[in-house]
């Protein structure tokens, strides 16, 4: 991969210098078309090529660094409601255990430790977009 993207940034630095495009010129006059075409085509495909790359490398870092938290934790969030700006109400589930939580920007307090168990049903982006189609 890494002498693809070699290859094809030689490629586009050729083609820009201006002594090598007008000995091609020369070279193939009757095809002027075709240089500029595959000058875009090779920039195109070089850029794709580095974008692609930084996306993975970010990828990388960020699973490597643990910045997306798991789903396999300890502490589950079942669901969550904001009734205000600030303020949510929040399901969590701990070993089994749910407990209600009143959520502020400045403290959070347990409303409820719930003797038996919600079910939130779990609902895929489709079912919601479906949902929103039909509303309209």
């Amino acid at each position: 991969m890494a002498n693809i993207i070699l290859m094809l940034s030689i490629m586009s630095e050729a083609l820009s210098v201006p002594e090598v495009s007008s000995t091609l010129a020369k070279n193939t006059s009757a095809h002027p078309v075709e240089v500029s075409n595959v000058a875009t085509l090779a920039n195109m495909v070089g850029g794709l090529i580095v974008v692609l790359a930084i996306i993975f490398l970010l990828a990388y870092i960020v699973k490597r660094l643990k910045l997306v938290p798991s789903s396999g934790g300890v502490i589950k969030t079942i669901a969550v409601t904001s009734i205000g700006q600030r303020e949510k109400v929040v399901l969590v589930e701990v070993n089994g255990q749910q407990y209600l939580l009143g959520v502020t920007s400045q403290q959070i307090n347990l409303i409820d430790k719930l003797a038996t168990s919600v079910d939130v049903p779990i609902s895929s982006f489709a079912s919601r977009l479906k949902q929103a189609k039909e509303q309209q």
